[in-house]
């Protein structure tokens, strides 16, 4: 049971309530996780505009979603692994990428430079050394998807730390940790 109200987007009102229709309108739902953001308007509004930024840019869409399983992952939250896995399914990743994928991994070796020096970041809270710069721009990365790689974990993070602490229902076939996807 979640910790927090998971609002209604047919009861809610106001800014929650528009910022909740756009995401239906986008998604075709409005997943628990949105819920739980939408007791706060504003906490709500800055996740849509980092969501918004950084679902454009250089890496590709298979890329951002190996990111955020491989960070899910690491972080131990159940309910992202789970969202990942679905979106991951979406934009064409398989079961036995997206395994690879949350162990660090991947079939391609570009994106598996990127997953790399995305757990790195995590591990070390961002003090990655220059080696492990050195290595993701030398696997053919561009300051630009560097960067962009910096933003995807730290809004992974930031889902994975509201995700867990709220304990919001998973809404979306539930994966295990450590298991095939």
């Amino acid at each position: 049971m979640a910790r927090v109200a998971v609002i209604d987007p047919q009861t809610a009102t106001g800014e929650a309530k528009q910022m909740l229709d756009a995401v239906q309108s986008g998604l075709g739902m409005v997943p628990n996780f949105i819920r739980a953001l939408a007791n706060s308007p504003a906490a709500l509004k800055a996740f849509l505009g980092i969501h918004e930024i950084a679902s454009t840019g250089y890496l590709d869409l298979k890329t951002r979603e190996r990111i955020a399983l491989s960070v899910a992952e690491q972080n131990a939250c159940q309910y992202c692994v789970s969202a990942h896995t679905a979106i991951g399914r979406k934009v064409g990743l398989d079961n036995q990428e997206m395994l690879a994928n949350r162990m660090g991994h991947s079939s391609d070796a570009k994106a598996e430079a990127a997953l790399t020096f995305a757990r790195a970041l995590v591990e070390h809270t961002g003090q990655v050394s220059k080696a492990e710069f050195d290595a993701v721009r030398a696997a053919g990365h561009s300051d630009g998807e560097i960067i962009e790689i910096i933003t995807h974990v730290a809004m992974n993070i930031l889902t994975n730390l509201i995700g867990k602490a709220t304990q919001v229902e998973i809404d979306f076939p539930k994966i295990e940790f450590n298991k095939a996807a």
